[in-house]
């Protein structure tokens, strides 16, 4: 079962590691000065990308979770 808590923490590690890319992304898209319609566009990528760096530290956290009640 430790290498499931480990697991899940690598996982919810490459999550956080979206999230902070997705920060970065963002923060690009303001300062680049584009006009509504493009950055909109832009925004929208980020979203997609948010969620799924969401999905995935959530699904390490399970992970996590399972291998601390299993062990």
């Amino acid at each position: 079962m430790e290498l499931l808590i480990w697991g899940g923490a690598a996982i919810s590690v490459i999550g956080l590691a979206g999230l902070v890319l997705c920060i970065i992304f963002v923060a690009k898209a303001k300062k680049s000065g584009l006009d509504d319609d493009a950055l909109r566009a832009k925004l929208q990528k980020a979203v997609a990308l948010n969620l799924g760096a969401l999905l995935l530290s959530m699904f390490g956290l399970m992970l996590v979770v399972v291998g601390i009640f299993l062990s």
